[in-house]
């Protein structure tokens, strides 16, 4: 890199922006970076490059045709793109003012955090950055889900070592955290306020004017990095914890005898009532990020109470409704060994095919653990993925020659949703268990429900 005594930021509005992982979270942003043609701040024309780079080409030839699985992009929206290439090929990136990371950051099976991904695509990155001729200095960003100040005790020491250089001197950093929510097609990345933050002042205001030129819902500069990583950590954890307290309160009220979703609809009439549903907490974010919190505090000497407690009572839910629905079984005279199972929805959550950290394997896993035939119906998922991770088959539509035994509706997908009573009564035999978790199945149909 050539470096001068007088460093300075790269053009706002000519750049080059390399984005890291084409997921979920990286597609959408380098679609809309590339989409742009006048910033929303400065009024100026918009000349930027993107590079969209992932290390997974079956991803990348499908993005090169207009073909986005996880339905986050439509074909239309390519079409709108100018100077996206995508590509895994290094060395291209070494061309890029600025880099944006948006890897997974899940957890493993000892529920810490796995910033594997992270930890690879901050080495790309450095090795990219050591390798620019460039009069400017490159600005990395972060976008990953990670604990307050890893970006700080985490990447920004592996760029320094792979590259000699000094932050701050030779390079900037900050982050930015997602707020992507897949299958939502009202709260799109560009309509939602992000978040911005960098690792100096000059910095910071240069990263909130970049997320600014194109994000019609503007933007929040935190007051430094470790506050913008808490914040997109909090948010997820206080959604869990109060999943957690209605899914306590479903198993309170299932023992009175009363209906959770009765109970919520007479509480929201009051105005300050914040109605949440009760169901298996999975995904990307919300059963992940509070593990991110507490792996930290404990770091610290502070062992969480309330986040974990919220975070046992949601893991412990796919156990719970087990056990419900082999009371009902038992009570019915259904028997339990070899019992045709049929599960509606695969997903972690409804109108999206994204499959992971879903619950809903969970609850599958413990089904097996009694002998259940078990198939499952998931229009919107991708089959071989889904085998290859767990060989499991998923059908796209309801088997019509089959009469189950248990019908469980697991994600509320529209597909399901437009199911119409004879429809429901068509799937089971007449002493059949309906099981809905979802609060999809008529009332009158439905056996048991959260």
């Amino acid at each position: 890199m050539k470096r001068n005594n007088h460093s300075h930021l790269p053009d706002l509005h000519s750049c080059t922006v390399a984005v890291i992982g084409l997921g979920y979270v990286g597609l959408p942003l380098a679609v809309e970076i590339s989409k742009s043609k006048i910033s929303l701040r400065s009024a100026k024309n918009l000349d930027r490059k993107v590079i969209g780079f992932d290390i997974n080409n079956e991803r990348l030839n499908e993005l090169k045709a207009g073909v986005d699985k996880t339905n986050e992009i439509n074909k239309e929206e390519f079409l709108l793109t100018n100077n996206l290439e995508f590509t895994s090929d290094n060395s291209i990136l070494s061309k890029a003012d600025l880099f944006i990371v948006t890897v997974p950051t899940p957890i493993d099976n000892n529920k810490a955090p796995d910033l594997t991904a992270l930890k690879n695509a901050t080495t790309t990155v450095a090795k990219a950055i050591k390798n620019r001729i460039h009069d400017t200095l490159p600005i990395i960003v972060y976008e990953s889900t990670v604990y307050p100040a890893a970006t700080e005790e985490v990447c920004i020491p592996i760029i320094e070592s792979i590259t000699s250089f000094a932050c701050n001197k030779d390079f900037f950093c900050g982050y930015s955290p997602e707020r992507i929510n897949p299958g939502d097609k009202k709260h799109k990345l560009v309509n939602i306020i992000k978040v911005t933050s960098g690792s100096t002042k000059e910095s910071s205001e240069w990263i909130d004017d970049f997320y600014g030129s194109f994000i019609n819902a503007g933007t929040y500069k935190a007051s430094s990095i470790k506050v913008a990583e808490a914040a997109k950590i909090i948010e997820n954890t206080q959604r869990d914890l109060n999943i957690a307290l209605i899914n306590e309160l479903a198993i309170i009220f299932n023992k009175i005898g009363i209906d959770t979703l009765d109970v919520l609809d007479a509480a929201s009439t009051k105005w300050n009532f914040s109605k949440f549903l009760p169901g298996l907490v999975g995904g990307h974010c919300i059963g992940v990020d509070p593990y991110y919190l507490t792996y930290k505090s404990e770091k610290l000497g502070y062992y969480p109470q309330v986040v974990l407690s919220g975070r046992r009572i949601n893991d412990g839910m796919s156990n719970w409704i087990v056990e419900q629905l082999v009371l009902l079984m038992a009570q019915r005279k259904i028997n339990i060994g070899g019992a045709r199972v049929l599960i509606l929805g695969l997903s972690f959550k409804e109108n999206c095919p994204d499959i992971r950290n879903s619950k809903v394997f969970d609850l599958i896993s413990k089904l097996e653990q009694y002998h259940m035939n078990i198939d499952i119906v998931d229009p919107l998922i991708c089959p071989k993925e889904v085998f290859k991770m767990s060989k499991l088959s998923v059908f796209s539509i309801i088997p019509s020659e089959i009469k189950y035994d248990v019908v469980i509706a697991a994600v509320a997908h529209d597909q399901f949703k437009g199911l119409s009573d004879l429809d429901w009564k068509n799937i089971a035999n007449l002493n059949g268990v309906y099981i809905d978790l979802k609060g999809i199945v008529p009332k009158h149909i439905s056996s048991f429900r959260l």
